[in-house]
């Protein structure tokens, strides 16, 4: 364990994940000067997708909101990826989530809420972003919710 945003997350008894593997040519996430931009992380859990299925549909709102967190998570790891630290995040500048969504369905802000509300817990006030919620056809291995996050980190 390493600093204060792994120690918070201890508190609130969530565990960062290891980095979910690519399922295409792309990279997990990449560093550019101040900025770390992750590629899209679907509800991937111990290489499992939890979930398949429209929210509305198949998937209840709630049940995404949750999945919503969990991709949230995972984009943390792959930010850790990238810069060793988390404590190097200066704050959380976008978040971008889209929802797999049945026709009728236009909750997709509250669903992307699960992710917004899970970078604020662990990180505060360098959790408030800016963010889109999207609703979608279909996502990568019919996963209800994916989501991405821009940071920027410190000078250290």
């Amino acid at each position: 364990m390493s600093g204060a945003v792994e120690t918070t997350l201890a508190e609130l008894g969530l565990r960062l994940p290891e980095v979910v593997p690519p399922l295409a040519a792309y990279q997990p996430a990449v560093r550019s000067g101040a900025y770390v931009y992750t590629s899209g992380q679907l509800p991937m859990v111990e290489g499992k997708l939890q979930v398949t299925g429209k929210v509305g549909a198949e998937v209840t709102p709630e049940e995404a909101k949750e999945l919503a967190g969990i991709c949230a998570l995972n984009a943390l790891a792959a930010v850790k990826s990238v810069v060793g630290d988390l404590d190097r995040i200066a704050r959380v500048v976008k978040v971008t989530g889209f929802v797999a969504s049945a026709v009728d369905f236009t909750g997709q802000p509250t669903v992307i809420n699960g992710a917004s509300e899970l970078l604020g817990q662990v990180l505060g006030d360098k959790g408030v972003h800016a963010r889109s919620a999207v609703g979608v056809a279909v996502l990568p291995l019919d996963a209800p919710v994916e989501v991405e996050i821009q940071v920027e980190l410190t000078d250290s």
